[in-house]
């Protein structure tokens, strides 16, 4: 699973890392969020035709959008709830089948958090979870695999600005064996050589799009445990991402 990321890369580095044009993406500042979590709003790349031009050949955009992936058909915005889609079925559920085929979308992302329950108890007796923090150990990004899908409010104006509702889902896959021990699934990603054919809404040979997604690399993730405060998403700042201090064992 992946339920809280970090993303810290600023606009300009992201146009330049994915070769987008200023003038294709909103004009929406990008602030570093190091706690992003379901039903925010986030940078998210994709390859769609200008807005202005819809039979001109797709281009590839950086928008902000809603992590939680309404499908288009469903008859409310139930936000929040599909954050991950399943590597081994996203192509066959209904929630997901037509968006893999046309509607793909790379989430670029500085790490992710996991948590693992420990002894310790809460005030209210529950077992305390420990938060880990995964990153590159090479690179500043990680592009994860995502979805994303269009959905209109129906109860509103056909000139009303607000009736459609964009939102974005992350693959996961099962984990890596240095991964496992922190979380059975973990996040897809998308090489850069794949990124042009990933996000190629003309795309649409399923077996081939699915040869594409990966996971990171085994020993490709730093994995250190970090404060508890990341459990808060009112939290967010860059003291999130600290490790915490290895405690010395006894005797030392």
């Amino acid at each position: 699973m992946c339920g809280r990321y970090a993303s810290t890369r600023s606009r300009g580095d992201l146009l330049k890392d994915f070769e987008i044009l200023d003038e294709a993406t909103d004009d929406r500042s990008v602030e570093p969020d190091y706690n992003v979590a379901p039903t925010k709003e986030a940078p998210v790349v994709l390859s769609r035709p200008p807005r202005d031009a819809k039979d001109a050949d797709p281009v590839r955009q950086l928008r902000h959008l809603t992590w939680g992936l309404v499908p288009s058909w469903s008859k409310e915005a139930k936000l929040g709830r599909m954050i991950n889609a399943r590597a081994e079925t996203v192509h066959e559920l209904a929630s997901f089948r037509k968006p893999f085929r046309s509607r793909r979308a790379i989430v670029p992302i500085a790490g992710f958090y996991e948590w693992i329950p420990t002894q310790k108890k809460t005030p209210s007796g529950r077992k305390q979870k420990q938060p880990f923090y995964l990153h590159p150990k090479v690179g500043q990004t990680l592009p994860l695999a995502g979805l994303y899908e269009f959905w209109r409010d129906k109860t509103r104006a056909d000139d009303d600005l607000d009736r459609w509702l964009t939102t974005f889902t992350i693959i996961t896959t099962e984990a890596t064996d240095d991964v496992g021990h922190v979380h059975d699934r973990m996040p897809m990603t998308i090489d850069p050589e794949h990124w042009e054919a990933w996000l190629d809404p003309h795309n649409d040979d399923v077996d081939a799009v699915r040869a594409l997604m990966a996971p990171p690399l085994p020993g490709s993730l730093e994995i250190y445990p970090v404060s508890t405060l990341v459990s808060n998403v009112r939290n967010n700042g860059p003291e999130l991402l600290e490790p915490l201090p290895v405690e010395p064992k006894a005797g030392d």
